[in-house]
């Protein structure tokens, strides 16, 4: 199964946009319990696409979730890549 299609789904103005919301929600807002994160994003991302894109279809909603996933990937990355350094077996 070719899963490639994934990669034309990234809208990357609700990606970024996801970005900064996630690190308001985890850095300011203590009342976010981390396992809710996650679902805050796909959910927000959804929302943003449909704006951005200013039609709500099944295929923008799945993208805007794909991107608002995507956010906390690219977070954890980040951090890993900030914590640990490439020279430490970060990424």
């Amino acid at each position: 199964m070719d899963l490639t299609f994934i990669t034309d789904m990234y809208i990357p103005l609700v990606l970024l946009a996801c970005l900064v919301i996630g690190y308001i929600l985890k850095k300011w807002i203590q009342d976010v319990d981390n396992k809710w994160i996650p679902t805050i994003l796909c959910i927000i991302g959804a929302v943003l696409a449909c704006a951005v894109s200013h039609t709500v279809s099944l295929s923008v909603i799945v993208a805007g979730a794909v991107s608002g996933l995507a956010s906390t990937g690219l977070h954890q990355m980040f951090k890993q890549l900030i914590e640990n350094g490439p020279a430490n077996g970060g990424v």
